[in-house]
């Protein structure tokens, strides 16, 4: 809303006023802002929380210190909400249409995660909300961010067409003697459903080719395809942050190396100059989800102070639900949709080890009439617990590969 003022301060010349049409100064108020409400307000609604006995009722899995996390704060996701929320609607561009489904996306599976510790605190039911009720909210919030991202007339790419042969990229001409040489092109601003494959030159795919079959009729069918892969990855990366929110810190910290890559990959695409240098496809009016992820950044590390171990607060699902929707959803928008399974791959080992184990231990027991384990206990950080691993070892270790994942993901913008 600032945003607004600030221009028109601008307008009248008001000294300082024009340093609010840089993204950079937006996006680092945003970080600052959403630390302070975080971390100073954390403190007030922990408390709060406390006071009205909205603790963890801790399932007896026999691992170690589990005792000890009985009644702890839960539903401290709240805290991550309005931690992005707040500096959004203070410094975002609310008329642009990537903010205002990045705004949607943190309310409504906030709301959806909401309603499920709502039913495990308040009226005591350890199932809480089903997993139909879970799966219909991602999947209709699935639905309005595809066909929004289909339909909306803001939502852009820019493509170069080449003057001599029409081929839709620049091509730099590589000739002895004749360093630097590019040949002549136009661009053009449409409307697609291409998105980015990793480590492959010219990496630019149209989900339209999925069904290719349907020859030129494709093109008015992509928006299907797009909308089935809108839902399977929300619906994926929301499940895969939920199940990995299982230790102190794990999915926050995690989350929080997640949220910094995608900063820099919105920065790059969304900045003509960079997209241009680095060769990557440029998405106008996108540069300004740079402020909502400096401001789930700040949120992410602003939680961390309450929730690494001992952790005095858990997110619960409204927070681990919320988080997961917020990087699928930015992560399309984008168009990097495809590195997630890199981008989250301590998300994914998770969910995978949860599926292999229940997965498994159903066959066995239907081959041999005995169900057998791949791992000790899953998902798969309590596997290592079981092991005798200490809790904060666990976490950091699982930082360190999250780490390294989100440095192989930046080197796929050079590396094809």
């Amino acid at each position: 809303m600032l945003i607004y003022l600030f221009e028109y301060l601008d307008r009248i010349g008001f000294p300082g006023a024009g340093v609010f049409q840089y993204i950079s100064f937006r996006s680092a108020s945003a970080v600052i802002t959403s630390l302070i409400i975080s971390m100073l307000f954390g403190k007030s609604i922990i408390n709060y929380l406390r006071r009205k006995q909205i603790g963890e009722r801790i399932r007896d899995l026999g691992l170690e210190g589990q005792v000890q996390k009985e009644g702890t704060p839960t539903m401290g996701g709240i805290i991550i909400l309005a931690s992005i929320l707040i500096p959004v609607l203070l410094f975002g561009d609310l008329e642009n249409t990537y903010v205002l489904l990045m705004i949607l996306t943190t309310v409504w599976l906030g709301l959806v995660g909401f309603t499920d510790d709502y039913i495990k605190v308040f009226r005591k039911n350890k199932k809480g909300l089903t997993g139909k009720f879970k799966i219909l909210g991602q999947v209709v919030l699935g639905i309005v961010v595809g066909l929004t991202l289909y339909l909306d007339q803001d939502v852009i790419v820019r493509e170069k067409i080449l003057l001599e042969t029409g081929a839709p990229r620049m091509e730099v001409i590589q000739e002895e003697g004749n360093e630097g040489a590019t040949s002549r092109y136009v661009t053009r601003d449409v409307k697609s459903t291409t998105t980015t494959i990793p480590f492959v030159k010219n990496n630019e795919f149209d989900y339209a080719d999925l069904i290719g079959f349907l020859g030129d009729k494709a093109p008015k069918f992509a928006w299907v395809v797009l909308i089935i892969a809108v839902i399977i990855i929300i619906t994926a990366v929301s499940n895969g942050a939920n199940v990995t929110d299982g230790l102190d810190g794990l999915a926050t910290g995690t989350s929080a190396i997640i949220g910094v890559t995608l900063g820099v990959l919105a920065y790059v695409g969304g900045n003509i100059f960079y997209a241009d240098y680095l060769n990557i496809m440029y998405i106008p009016f996108s540069g300004e989800l740079v402020i909502f992820m400096s401001a789930f950044i700040g949120a992410m590390i602003g939680f961390l102070w309450y929730n690494s171990y001992p952790a005095q607060v858990f997110m619960g699902d409204t927070g681990s639900l919320a988080i997961g929707g917020i990087i699928a959803v930015f992560a399309i928008m984008i168009r990097k949709e495809l590195l997630i399974p890199i981008l989250c791959g301590v998300f994914l080992m998770e969910s995978l080890s949860v599926l292999m184990q229940v997965g498994y231990f159903k066959y066995t027991r239907k081959r041999f009439g005995e169900g057998r384990r791949i791992f000790l206990m899953a998902p798969l950080h309590h596997h290592y617990q079981k092991k005798g691993y200490p809790e904060a070892k666990i976490v950091t270790r699982f930082w360190i590969v999250g780490i390294m994942l989100a440095v192989i993901t930046i080197v796929t913008l050079k590396i094809r």
